[in-house]
């Protein structure tokens, strides 16, 4: 099973740096989301494939003909928060006005409920367990923010499933798609996404796809625009993290999808067993 998702954000939604953190500053920056996103629609539609999209809620407010473009080309849509904000940075209020926010935004304009989240930086961990909580009480169906494995921005490294598996918490039940990983020498290998995708060569991407029973992509418009300005003021590794190989991205992409065939989460949740599936107590 591969599953195509991407997060719909801007370029300078860049977690943990202090001049893009506040929405007021975002307008002094070039917008580029827009031929990005196009361009990401277009491959898919030549290539006939499916999508599930995680759009800011931000997005859908500022940009609406981006959103209902997405619909209109039958792609699904799901909520990435409103504000790009880590939600372990979060008081558990915030992230409930946040969530609100962001579903309203987007259901305003496909008037379809929104059923999928992912956090920010898949910000989701030990010590904030309690957004599940939220996600049900707001209807959310299926979560995409766990990362298990070490990672900057959150990471869940203590999860035990890298496959689909169903979180039992106080307010009930909500499936979870995590991210996939490859054990390598007692090590969680992430490579499906971002800028582990950018960083690998693409023919050991393709090996390890095809060594994966199940595969969740993550991919954002700035993954493929090597023309993005550069954030000078980012620590050096940070900074390789970000840019690291933009030039060849989208060709890799292009291959990607030309190799696999990919489903949304809509298809996925209806292939996967989840009467078998585990269950894990928060």
């Amino acid at each position: 099973m591969k599953i195509l998702t991407f997060d719909i954000e801007e370029w300078f939604h860049v977690l943990d740096y202090e001049d893009t953190a506040d929405e007021r500053s975002w307008n002094k920056f070039e917008f580029r989301i827009e031929n990005n996103l196009a361009r990401i629609l277009n491959s898919l539609k030549k290539n006939n494939q499916s999508a599930t999209f995680f759009c800011l809620g931000w997005i859908a407010q500022k940009f609406p003909h981006l959103v209902k473009m997405i619909d209109q080309m039958g792609f699904e849509i799901g909520t990435h928060s409103n504000l790009h904000t880590l939600a372990y940075k979060q008081t558990k209020i915030q992230f409930r006005e946040d969530l609100v926010k962001s579903i309203e935004n987007i259901e305003n304009l496909t008037n379809k409920k929104v059923k999928y989240y992912r956090a920010p930086g898949f910000s989701v961990n030990e010590s904030n367990k309690w957004v599940f909580d939220e996600l049900i009480r707001q209807n959310i169906e299926i979560d995409c923010s766990i990362f298990p494995a070490t990672r900057a921005h959150g990471g869940f490294k203590s999860f035990p499933s890298n496959f689909p598996a169903i979180i039992s918490s106080n307010e009930g039940l909500i499936k979870e798609l995590p991210i996939n990983t490859f054990n390598l020498i007692n090590n969680r290998i992430i490579f499906s996404g971002g800028g582990y995708f950018r960083l690998f060569p693409y023919p050991i991407i393709k090996k390890l796809i095809d060594k994966s029973d199940y595969v969740m992509t993550y991919f954002h418009p700035r993954d493929f625009d090597p023309n993005q300005p550069i954030i000078r003021e980012l620590p050096l590794f940070r900074k390789f993290k970000s840019y690291v190989g933009l030039s060849k991205s989208f060709h890799k992409f292009e291959k990607l999808i030309s190799d696999f065939n990919f489903i949304d989460i809509k298809e996925a949740n209806k292939k996967i067993p989840w009467q078998d599936s585990k269950v894990i107590k928060i």
